[in-house]
Formats: C-alpha cells, sequence, structure tokens
C-alpha cells in the first residue's frame, strides 16, 4: 500500500509555491495530504500531487482563539487528518503552529530540520527525526528537497517549481493585465524597493511605449497609489483574490517586484519575471523559472531558516530596467 504523507505549509505564497516540487516527489511514491491556511488553499487544492487538501485558518482563529467557531473549525481539520492518518509527516515550515499538527494527529514518523536550519528551535520538540541539509544546497526548495530525500526518496536538485497546472482554472484576466506589472509592496517593508524607483521604472517604460499597471495586495494599495502619483501613466490594478492574481500575472507582458509571493507565483506560470532583493538572500529566496532575471543588493548568507540578511548595496533603476529589457528581448 502506498505511503501517505503529510505535508506542512501553511504559508505564505512563495513559500507555497517554493515547497510545490517537494509535494511532487512525494507524490511519486504515495500520496500527499497537505495542510495549509484556507486563503491559499488554490494553491494547494488545484495541484495534480496533492490527493487531499486540509484547510485551517490559524491567522483567523487568533483573534477569537476560545470562540466556538475556531474550535469547530480546528476539530474538522484534525479529525480529517486522523481518518487519512498520514505515516509520515514533513514539516518545511519550522515553526511550532505546522509542527504541532502532525504530533496532535498521532502520525508515527514526523520529520523537520535541525536547529541550525528552522525559524524555532522549539519546533523540534515535535520531530522524530530532523534533517541537517548539505552545506551547498541554499535555495529554499532544494532544502525543502532534502527532507524527501531523508526518507530516502530520490530527488533533483535545482528544479524549478511549475504552475502550469493552475492556468485551466483561471478567470479571463482585466485589460490591466495586459503590461509590465509592478509589485511595489510585499508582507515585510524592509523587502521593498523605493517607490520612488518603482515610479522612475514605470515613467521609462512608458516613454518607451510599454504600458504599466501597478499591482498592489491587503495593506500595499498606498504603496502602488504612491507608485501611480509619482507615475500618472501607469494605471492601478484592481483588488484580485489569489486565482485572479494568478490570471493577471499569466497575461502580462512582464512582472517586476521584491521578494514577495506574487513574483515567485509568476516566474513559476513561465512569465518573464525580474526580482529586486534589497534585504534578502537571493541565493536561498530568488524565484526559479524559466524566464527570471536576479538583481539584489542584499547580503548572501542567510540562516536559521530565514531569508532576511540585509542591504549591502543599493540597487538602481538602470539595473532593474536593463534586466528586464533582456528578459523582453528574449520573449520576442
Amino acid at each position: 500500500m502506498a505511503t501517505r504523507f503529510l505535508l506542512t505549509r501553511l504559508s505564505a505564497l512563495g513559500d507555497i509555491v517554493h515547497t510545490w516540487p517537494l509535494a511532487v516527489v512525494l507524490a511519486q511514491h504515495g500520496e500527499v495530504v497537505w495542510l495549509v491556511e484556507e486563503r491559499f488553499s488554490p494553491l494547494v487544492a488545484l495541484h495534480p500531487a496533492v490527493r487531499h487538501c486540509v484547510p485551517v485558518a490559524t491567522k483567523r482563529w487568533r483573534h477569537t482563539p476560545w470562540g466556538q467557531t475556531v474550535r469547530a473549525e480546528a476539530k474538522k481539520a484534525m479529525d480529517t487528518l486522523r481518518v487519512l492518518a498520514p505515516e509520515v509527516a514533513l514539516d518545511p515550515q519550522g515553526l511550532v503552529k505546522s509542527a504541532l499538527w502532525a504530533t496532535l494527529a498521532g502520525i508515527p514518523r514526523r520529520l523537520g530540520f535541525a536547529p541550525s536550519h528552522r525559524r524555532e528551535r522549539i519546533s523540534g520538540l515535535f520531530y522524530t527525526e530532523t534533517v541537517t541539509p548539505r552545506a551547498e544546497l541554499t535555495h529554499v526548495v532544494d532544502l525543502n528537497l532534502t527532507l524527501a530525500e531523508a526518507l530516502p526518496l530520490p530527488v533533483r536538485y535545482g528544479t524549478a517549481p511549475d504552475g502550469s497546472f493552475l492556468r485551466p482554472h483561471l478567470p479571463n484576466p482585466p485589460e490591466e493585465a495586459f503590461a509590465v506589472q509592478l509589485f511595489p509592496g510585499s508582507g515585510h517593508p524592509q523587502k521593498n524597493w523605493p517607490p520612488r524607483l518603482f515610479a522612475q521604472l514605470a515613467r521609462k517604460l512608458t516613454e518607451l511605449g510599454l504600458p504599466v499597471t501597478v499591482f498592489w495586495g491587503p495593506g500595499e494599495r498606498a504603496i502602488a497609489e504612491d507608485v501611480v502619483r509619482q507615475a500618472p501613466e501607469a494605471r492601478l490594478a484592481p483588488p484580485t483574490d489569489l486565482l485572479q492574481l494568478a490570471s493577471c500575472l499569466a497575461a502580462a507582458r512582464a512582472v517586476v517586484g521584491g521578494d514577495t509571493g506574487p513574483i515567485h507565483l509568476a516566474a513559476s506560470l513561465g512569465t518573464p519575471t525580474v526580482a529586486v532583493h534589497v534585504a534578502t538572500d537571493p541565493a536561498r529566496n530568488a524565484p526559479r523559472g524559466p524566464r527570471v532575471a536576479v538583481v539584489s543588493g542584499a547580503r548572501t548568507g542567510a540562516s536559521r531558516g530565514r531569508a532576511a540578511t540585509g542591504a549591502a548595496r543599493p540597487v538602481e533603476m538602470a539595473e532593474v530596467l536593463s534586466a528586464l529589457q533582456g528578459l523582453l528581448t528574449e520573449a520576442v
């Protein structure tokens, strides 16, 4: 009988994209059950390697942790895991909130990273085995794959996430999507390339005859509006849900942004993608895909499961423009 694996990667968007190759390897040797935050569940439920998607809502639950609805939803997720009864759990996230589920569900074999490669040391209390990746492996996709190799399963390092499975499920993109898309925001302000430089890039692109649309996610609209104020010929994107965002990324002429989820998703869809790393190590977190360019001013040497390394130098607009033009030339 095929092994049933529990894969616990709750969030965020880019991290889930970077975990797809691990799911593919596991699916070649058994069934994959993936525990994920509900808002990212389309990226998991639709993936052909995933047999069972179990959504949770830990971010929403923390507002009323003892509420009746929260208890009922958490119990439903746990009951589902116990019924599915995976034999092996893998936790690439390395947090207590991700590691705890497998223990509570009674999964006998539970793999996570060694303390040097996980974000929270205490999460190791919930593992039966820990894995120390080889020193030459630095990218998060490859680090994730070491969990499968430890089982042991054959893996191919250097692989790129493939988001093509999403395309049949995407809605029609709006008119604003057929442009060079800029993503000036992210979940962490220290990762953001300055809005004035995005505006400079937008003005230059419109001078070259390329339409520009500035996209934004939760909490990022003010940054996007700031860019559009400084570059009035650029358009502000409409609000999007996750599949609408993917539809826009698939239709883009090209995408430019920092180390943020939409950039990794765009790269996986094969869209020409320029990633601007200002404070996170591209050796660990750069997008992987067939048409990707990385412009980095960040220090290297990420550790303890964290990509943040700080800035080594500023990234100039001309560098990003040159990288973008190179990708657009290749696409012709």
